[in-house]
């Protein structure tokens, strides 16, 4: 078997069994409590919400506030991190200010966006952007300073212009640390989006879900949005570790002629 797969085999022994406990637990009568339900009743519960649009309509909401918040947030931190990288002079007047804010918690920030912003989609979407924000302008900005002197040095030698020297050598060389940013603003946008969804509760979406089951004691559901929750991030983090590095592996065949 290729080392691959057995390293995939092995990361999902933990899950199986913790799901076989979960279901001996029920099928020998080790727990009676109402607060824990059997692993058949959350399936059931999948099935009725997925027959009747709820849960397809709650995740789809959840997934376009994350993809909006994530790309706003991606954007504005990335165009940040190259300004703050090439410029001394204004990493001397905004990074002190940036580092300052970034250590505001992001949960701090919910009061004034649901003042400014109400409750509705455009205060999640302000709050998924914030998230996503920080993790790009910090990592863009250290990858644009960590280039290596020497590959600027040698493109000065061509007599490279401002702008190729931007494209051509200093973003390529920056890449890793650009693409980790982006990885974890991915991450945490998600992560975001069910914190804006339970605190700023108008609408709909999976974190909607997991309040009213919370509300209304159905375990079953609340179970069901943590499983949810959990796939989901599985998912993109696996799908962001593949683009990064297949980007990468491209960046390092293109960066060799430098």
């Amino acid at each position: 078997m290729h080392d691959a797969s057995r390293r995939r085999l092995r990361g999902t022994a933990l899950p199986v069994l913790l799901l076989a406990g979960w279901w001996a637990a029920f099928r020998f009568g080790w727990s009676d409590s109402p607060l824990l339900v059997a692993p058949s009743q959350v399936w059931d519960t999948a099935a009725r919400l997925s027959g009747d649009g709820t849960l397809w309509r709650a995740l789809g909401a959840s997934l376009a506030r994350d993809l909006a918040g994530f790309v706003l947030g991606s954007l504005a931190g990335f165009g940040v991190g190259i300004a703050l990288g090439l410029s001394r002079l204004l990493e001397n007047l905004v990074g002190p200010t940036l580092h300052t804010v970034k250590q505001v918690s992001l949960l701090a920030w919910i009061p004034l966006i649901s003042v400014w912003f109400g409750l509705g989609d455009l205060a999640k979407v302000v709050f998924l952007a914030l998230a996503a924000f920080f993790p790009v302008v910090l990592n863009t900005f250290e990858g644009i300073r960590g280039v290596p002197r020497e590959l600027v040095e040698v493109a000065r030698v061509f007599a490279l212009t401002p702008l190729q020297l931007l494209c051509r050598v200093v973003l390529p060389a920056a890449l890793p640390s650009i693409f980790n940013g982006i990885h974890l603003a991915l991450i945490y946008a998600w992560l975001a989006t069910l914190g804006a969804e339970y605190l700023l509760t108008s609408g709909i979406g999976i974190g909607n879900l997991l309040t009213d089951g919370r509300e209304h004691l159905w375990m079953d559901q609340v179970l069901l949005g943590i499983v949810i929750v959990g796939a989901v991030g599985f998912t993109l983090n696996w799908l962001a570790g593949a683009i990064e590095a297949r980007l990468l592996r491209w960046r390092g065949t293109s960066t060799g002629q430098y």
